[in-house]
Parts: C-alpha cells; structure tokens; sequence
C-alpha cells in the first residue's frame, strides 16, 4: 500500500432535491472522474489521504462528491466552513458546482414520479422544497458555478456537464444502451446490433434469474464461438467510426444492442464495449432500458422458435 495523490480537482456537487444531483454525478463518472456519493465532509480528509491498493495507477483523478440535505448531519454553513478549511490547510482546489431548479418545476417532478420530498415525507412537497431551498442557501451563496435545471431535460444536462467538466475535444457525446427486441427498437438509435445469434442464458435454470451485468453470466456468452469474433470487429468499427463522426462535427451518437429480453447478452456486450471504449478515451454513457423487467419463457420461446423454423 503507497499514499494516493492528491486528486487534481476537486468538485462538491450539491443543490435542491430533484434538480439533476443524480444525473451530473453519473455523467462526471462516465466522463473519469472518482464519485463519491454523500459522503460527510469530515471523512473526506480521510478518503484524500487513503493508501492505493497494490497495483492500482496512481493516476490523479478529479474526485467528485455528492451531497445534499439528505446527508448525515447536514449543515450547509458547516460544510462551507470545512471547504474553506480543506482549501486553506491541505491547498486542495475544492470548488461548488450547484443545482438549482423552480419551486414549480420540481413540484412537477415530484408528481410525475410520486416520490416523496425528502424533508416532507408527510407533508405536501411545497413544504419541503421551501424549507430545503432556505437551508441550501450558504452553499449556494459560495457556489463557483451554479446551473438552473428548471428547463432543462437529462440529456441536455448531460450535454452541459460533459461540455464544462469533461475531458477537452472528448465529442461526440456517447450513449450506449440495451434493449430487448421484445419491447421494441430505441426511437433515437443511429445504431443498432443485435445479438440474439449468441447463446440466451435465459434457457439455463441457475443464469435465468441473473442478468448481463453478472460475471457467471458473462462467461456463459463468452463460450459461443462466435463471439470473441463478432464482439472485437463490433469495437474495431465503432472505434473507426467515432473519430470520423467527431470530425465531421456530430454532437450526439446513439448505440444499442439488443437482444430478445434486453436482461443477458445485450447487457453484457453493451458493458463490454463501453469499457473498451473508455480504454480507448471516449466517455460512453451506459443505459440498461429493460434491465429491470422480469424474465418470461414466452417473449424468449419466440426467439428459440425462429431459430428452429
């Protein structure tokens, strides 16, 4: 075990409930940044200061924390004091990145998704939006950079991070997704692959209740002979393909795999190329569309009966 460097940036990510907080950190991960979500301040002197296993780079990662009222202890005028500490004590370059959002437009949102607010679980969400937007306040007041969601969707979101906080020149933006066939092809896909000639782990007892995302399952797809082959000339395209669409200035490059239940082999190739195409530099989102639906020996029998025709 050696010390870690010190991470060359530093971003505390904050703001009101269900302004975007969830949608930025994932996004900085994608883009290479460390995450680490509601961690107390106190312990972040600890986290900096935490040996790096036995061969593990010692590459200096920016290092992006989540928090909000939701963690423990929370108290805005707190935290900024111990920003000002970290700063002045251990010269750390600790800036506030803060997600604002209309009180009507997170009322809306909260509706749709009939969450309950965090400091109203048993009161009307207006309650709770109010007296989260007075607490936050200090952080907002020493914010370094603040963006208002109010209008704006995920994907725009997205964008705007990946635009302020991503590796420069890393165009196209990048999403990569899985889907099952049987719920229907992605509307906004410029690419689509389909992997149903792969053998289905749905038909084996122990790796039907798993999903693409398991190593056991993984293995299992590994051994279809044709499937080193066709997954390598997959990434050998894409990374032909994406540096020409960056040169020719597109901003937005949807690729989807699927496969009949969009649970197993979709899943595991759409990890597999993302993780390819991060070693490469590009910065893939990665979403699972149908990941969480159930599996059914009927939506699967209809591909086994293809095959058999």
């Amino acid at each position: 075990m050696r010390p870690g460097p010190a991470p060359k940036r530093i971003l505390l990510v904050t703001g009101l409930s269900g302004a975007g907080l969830s949608t930025v950190l994932r996004t900085l991960h994608d883009t290479g940044w460390e995450v680490v979500d509601n961690l107390p301040l106190s312990l972040l002197d600890a986290l900096l200061s935490t040996p790096l296993a036995k061969g593990v780079s010692p590459r200096r990662r920016p290092l992006a924390i989540g928090i909000d009222s939701r963690t423990r202890e929370f108290d805005a005028e707190h935290v900024v004091q111990q920003i000002k500490a970290l700063a002045t004590d251990r010269a750390f370059p600790i800036q506030i990145l803060y997600l604002d959002c209309a009180g009507s437009e997170l009322l809306r949102r909260y509706s749709e998704t009939r969450r309950r607010h965090p400091l109203a679980t048993d009161r009307p969400a207006t309650d709770g939006i109010a007296a989260e937007r007075e607490l936050m306040e200090p952080l907002r007041r020493w914010a370094d950079y603040i963006i208002d969601t109010t209008d704006t969707d995920a994907h725009a979101l997205q964008q705007q991070i990946r635009q302020r906080f991503g590796p420069a020149n890393s165009g196209p933006y990048l999403h990569i997704m899985s889907f099952g066939f049987a719920r229907g092809l992605p509307r906004n896909a410029d690419t689509v692959f389909d992997m149903r000639f792969l053998k289905n782990p749905h038909w084996e007892d122990s790796l039907r209740p798993l999903t693409g995302l398991d190593e056991a399952v993984g293995d299992y797809i590994a051994t279809d002979e044709g499937y080193e082959d066709a997954v390598s000339r997959i990434e050998d395209l894409l990374l032909l393909l994406l540096p020409r669409y960056r040169s020719e200035g597109k901003s937005y490059v949807s690729i989807a795999f699927g496969c009949t239940g969009g649970r197993h082999r979709s899943v595991h190739v759409a990890e597999r190329v993302a993780a390819r195409l991060r070693d490469a530099g590009f910065s893939p989102t990665v979403e699972h569309r149908d990941l969480a639906m159930r599996p059914r020996d009927l939506v699967e029998g209809d591909e086994r009966a293809q095959w058999e025709v």
